[in-house]
């Protein structure tokens, strides 16, 4: 579904990325792991399109996104891509069930369908109760899944996270282990997800060791 082909990238004279090919399956989870400094967010960053390359392509079901403009590659992020970070990025002044909606709207979906859908994600997340609740008065933990519920809403082809576990204690963190397995196998949602946390890579399809801005290797783990 996803392919990125012989990707580098320099930040001046800092050579992050040296020619990176990966491709990620549909319904498929996919861990990057290594050391930091090994140009694992980077390679992330420009899956999502919040970075180009300098070389390479990044090709989504045939389309090659970085050949997109800017507005076409906004809109094409917005409906195709959800995002979670290590710290959430909710934002404090809206509640649980208006942060998860933001996507959706901008998205020009009407409000009364992003608001069901958004009820119904938070639901799932075992927050429906939480759904008034602004990020001041939400646990790490309801944080994170309000934060996941958010990359849901507009069913995105795939989601990256970026240490999605790193901020959070253990009883959080296998939560969102357990989370993020049943999303894939329940609604074939697709991950690739950047992290330190080997617990959390256990439960990835694939794991893809990551140095100095190179793949070093590709384990599969056992179904």
């Amino acid at each position: 579904m996803i392919e990125l082909n012989s990707i580098y990238k320099s930040y001046g004279t800092l050579s992050v990325l040296q020619g990176v090919s990966l491709s990620v399956g549909r319904g498929e989870i996919v861990a990057i792991v290594g050391p930091s400094g090994a140009g694992k967010t980077t390679l992330l960053q420009i899956a999502g399109s919040l970075d180009r390359p300098d070389s390479g392509s990044v090709i989504y079901d045939g389309v090659d996104i970085t050949t997109l403009k800017e507005k076409k590659l906004a809109e094409f992020r917005n409906r195709n891509i959800g995002f979670i970070f290590q710290f959430h990025e909710l934002l404090p002044e809206f509640t649980a069930l208006e942060n998860v909606a933001i996507p959706g709207l901008i998205a020009g979906r009407p409000r009364r369908e992003v608001n069901e859908e958004a009820t119904n994600l938070l639901g799932l997340l075992g927050l429906a109760d939480r759904l008034k609740h602004r990020p001041s008065e939400l646990s790490g933990g309801e944080k994170q899944r309000v934060a996941i519920a958010r990359a849901l809403i507009n069913s995105p082809r795939i989601v990256l996270a970026d240490e999605p576990t790193g901020s959070l204690d253990s009883r959080n963190r296998e939560e969102i282990h357990r989370i993020i397995s049943d999303l894939c196998a329940t609604r074939g949602q697709t991950f690739l997800i950047v992290t330190h946390d080997p617990t959390l890579a256990s439960i990835a399809h694939r794991v893809v060791s990551m140095e100095d801005g190179r793949i070093s290797s590709i384990s599969h783990n056992l179904p």
